[in-house]
């Protein structure tokens, strides 16, 4: 096992590892026991009961968090014309057609999200090998294939996060940063939580969020109750 800091053992001395707390409690906790000198990312980790190897209990989804998740996206976006332009103006990092293909194809992923239009999936479709395990590949399920590319870039960049489970059955995403208020913490919780809930698959059988998770980017895990599923931002 890593040996862990002094930074981080003191941190875990706070949590109560048999205890299951509220969402709100949890991400106050969170904050509280943050070992890191700067502004750590949050995150969320759910472990649920399905089957991701079988196609009908597969979870995959978007949600825009009411406060964002403290972190400027850089949003590619392969477009031409109109659509370029309507792309520049709502603030995309990154627009072109053939230059941007071939340039991720030589390698180049420096950026958080790709929205296409759908007359450019055919030739974008082809960098799949580069862009999916990145989970960087435009989709339509996500709405980052589209017409109306501003939006999606506005989405983008209003703190839009997607998240998809992965074979071991847990679905991971950001719900903020640590200098956010424990109550915006809470709140984004909720949304995504519920947009999860949404998603449940009708094949799952018996319990559908077996464990959820909330740490800092260094910091120990804290068992959140998986029964509370109407978040207050309050204890």
């Amino acid at each position: 096992m890593a040996k862990r800091s002094k930074a981080y053992e003191a941190a875990a001395a706070k949590i109560d590892a048999e205890n299951f707390y509220a969402p709100f409690e949890a991400v106050t906790l969170a904050k509280d026991t943050n070992p890191s000198k700067f502004d750590a990312t949050v995150e969320v980790a759910f472990r649920l009961g399905v089957d991701p190897r079988k196609a009908d209990q597969m979870v995959r989804g978007t949600v825009i968090l009411p406060h964002g998740t403290g972190k400027v996206s850089r949003v590619l976006v392969f477009a031409t014309g109109d659509k370029a332009e309507a792309a520049i103006a709502a603030g995309a990092d990154f627009v072109g057609s053939d230059d941007l293909i071939e340039k991720i194809a030589a390698g180049w992923t420096d950026f958080d999200a790709a929205v296409a239009t759908p007359d450019l999936m055919g030739k974008v479709g082809r960098l799949g090998k580069v862009l999916g395990p990145r989970n960087l590949m435009p989709n339509p399920k996500t709405g980052t294939v589209t017409a109306d590319v501003a939006k999606a870039v506005n989405d983008i960049k209003g703190g839009k996060i997607d998240f998809r489970v992965d074979k071991h059955s847990n679905l991971h995403f950001i719900i903020g940063k640590v200098s956010f208020d424990a109550i915006k913490l809470a709140e984004n919780y909720a949304a995504a939580l519920e947009e999860v809930l949404r998603l449940k698959p009708s094949a799952s059988k018996g319990r559908y969020i077996q464990k959820a998770t909330v740490a800092t980017t260094f910091g120990p895990g804290i068992s959140v109750d998986p029964n509370v599923t109407k978040v207050l931002t309050e204890v």
